[in-house]
């Protein structure tokens, strides 16, 4: 009975993107593990899942973390089809990432053929990375947050090495997806007693 009781369990499917070596993977392993992982292979594409307390409330998180699949756009396009909500990280070491973002997020908007992305119904988060080598800083912080304010979405600075943040980044994520299923929940609803209304 216990066994079947995990699959029932809601489950909110998060996708990471972001330049290679910006910490996407160091960042998972955090949040799943409690680790913090210097070295890792890029080459390889990971999913991982975990059941979470989300506000009191029991839920499945399944993270895929896209390292290194960037160019091969036909995997890419699947991955962002497959994703309930993305977490784009850039690091904030690194101005070439933060350019990059704008690609990530147009690629996006692309795959998923409308325009969930930029009318902000599809959950989005702006994550710089690294926020624990501030001293040696390239984008500056105010100008990752008129991206953000741009693109109608949060920003958040991690630290994959001190955990900063790396808990709450995929907890609002993951409020962000719920929320969104229960509107389309209640939409489809509505639209069942309108039609039952009709008949």
């Amino acid at each position: 009975m216990v066994k079947g009781r995990k699959q029932d369990l809601p489950l909110h499917k998060v996708i990471m993107v972001g330049s290679g070596g910006v910490g996407k993977s160091a960042l998972t392993l955090q949040y799943m593990y409690g680790d913090f992982v210097e070295e890792y292979d890029p080459t390889k594409a990971d999913s991982y899942r975990k059941k979470v307390t989300l506000d009191g409330q029991e839920c499945q998180i399944d993270i895929l973390d896209t390292a290194g699949q960037e160019e091969y756009a036909a995997i890419r396009d699947n991955y962002y089809r497959s994703g309930e909500g993305f977490l784009c990280v850039f690091s904030i070491c690194e101005y070439e990432s933060f350019v990059h973002t704008q690609d990530f997020r147009d690629q996006i908007s692309r795959v998923l053929d409308d325009d969930s992305v930029s009318n902000n119904n599809i959950p989005f988060i702006l994550v710089g990375n690294k926020a624990d080598l501030a001293k040696i800083r390239k984008v500056p912080e105010e100008e990752a947050k008129n991206r953000a304010r741009e693109w109608g979405c949060d920003y958040y600075e991690t630290s994959a090495k001190t955990r900063k943040n790396v808990d709450e980044v995929y907890n609002d994520l993951m409020r962000k997806i719920k929320s969104r299923k229960d509107s389309n929940k209640e939409r489809e609803n509505k639209d069942k007693r309108s039609k039952c209304v009709c008949l």
